[in-house]
């Protein structure tokens, strides 16, 4: 059995990981658009000798609820894990000593977990295909979290705020290898780019509006809500620069000429890179623009260091009534494996605002399954 000590740092030391939503960077940038951050120290020991098997720290974002109540969103954390049959237990306990730390006026801890899933860990959670069966109901999920815990509160979010499906990319082989497991097709699209005449170019925080244009045009061709401009400028702003864990963002833009025909923002925190947000023009789409893109993330990545490429986001396995079958297949085509994550788990400290805040939850996720 573990005890667990939990100690307020400062979110500038927060040590460096390749998990760019746990670093001082990542605090840095959500001050800037108004959320309190958090760092914290965590130390996990034997009650029978009290030495420490397990040193970490992680990230907590203070996201507003109302005038006086707010929740604790924890992205991509604590990255320290316990064995698999004791995730829940290990979860109860932490939320417990982070709950005098938050103060009264935080109502639940949001865990939006980057382990490796629970039902994605053994030979028989796949096929014989290799293809993940995918995670059992909600309400089994909530039973096996809870199975080892004294109270039984930790519940399965009903949304994933990261994406817990993602395909990440090797990036040790050489640019031939990494070439060569690419998807015919995926491979074509890259050179195919560079004959039309399509260039890989790094923006600046001047180039950001006309991104933000396409991206506005991207996420309403995908129905999803946008984030404000200020977000991405608080991104390309920000280095986290003298802080223990720093990271680099970069603008990567593909033009035709004068033409911006996709971008995206890559964040380069070694030993990982991830891309995060992406626009492409669905008038252009036909100069393979995204393609270059992602190639070029890639290169770039490689030769700042990072041994892998988390492209954040896929559908949990190829089906093609999934709403995210396309960027599914279009992410799968580099090469990458599927790695399929724990996702978001609630402990509530008041029931009361937590039910009221679930069943918003439920409206909205109801409203966007019927858009």
């Amino acid at each position: 059995m573990l005890a667990l000590d939990v100690v307020p740092k400062q979110t500038d030391q927060l040590i460096p990981t390749g998990i760019v939503h746990q670093t001082a960077f990542w605090g840095r940038v959500n001050r800037r658009i108004g959320h309190a951050a958090e760092a914290y120290d965590l130390a996990a020991r034997p009650r029978a000798t009290g030495a420490p098997v397990a040193v970490g720290d992680f990230l907590v974002v203070r996201t507003p609820l109302s005038e006086d109540v707010d929740c604790a969103y924890v992205p991509f954390g604590p990255e320290v894990a316990p064995d698999a049959e004791r995730v829940g237990a290990f979860l109860e306990r932490l939320s417990r000593q982070l709950r005098p730390l938050l103060g009264s006026r935080c109502a639940f801890v949001r865990w939006d977990l980057p382990w490796t899933s629970l039902h994605a860990r053994e030979p028989g959670d796949f096929t014989s295909a290799g293809t993940w069966s995918g995670p059992p109901s909600r309400h089994a999920r909530e039973l096996r979290m809870n199975i080892d815990t004294e109270e039984r509160n930790l519940w399965k979010s009903l949304r994933d705020l990261l994406p817990p499906d993602t395909v990440v990319v090797d990036l040790t082989a050489s640019e031939e290898t990494m070439l060569a497991r690419m998807h015919h097709k995926t491979r074509y699209n890259v050179r195919l780019a560079a004959r039309r005449g399509v260039e890989i170019v790094e923006g600046t925080v001047a180039d950001l509006p006309a991104w933000y244009e396409l991206y506005l045009e991207t996420m309403a061709r995908h129905n999803l809500p946008p984030r404000p401009l200020a977000h991405f400028r608080a991104m390309l702003d920000e280095t986290g620069e003298g802080s223990a864990s720093p990271v680099q963002t970069r603008l990567l833009l593909a033009k035709q000429g004068w033409r911006l025909v996709a971008g995206m923002l890559l964040a380069l925190a070694p030993p990982r890179a991830t891309y995060l947000y992406g626009a492409s023009s669905s008038e252009h789409r036909h100069l393979m623009g995204s393609s270059a893109l992602q190639w070029a993330a890639m290169r770039a990545a490689k030769a700042h260091g990072c041994i892998d490429y988390d492209m954040l986001g896929a559908a949990p396995r190829h089906d093609d009534a999934h709403p995210l079958a396309g960027v599914h297949r279009f992410k799968m085509g580099f090469g990458g494996r599927l790695v399929h994550r724990e996702g978001c788990w609630d402990y509530p400290f008041d029931e009361r605002v937590y039910t009221a805040y679930r069943g918003w939850e439920q409206a909205q996720v109801a409203a966007r399954s019927i858009v």
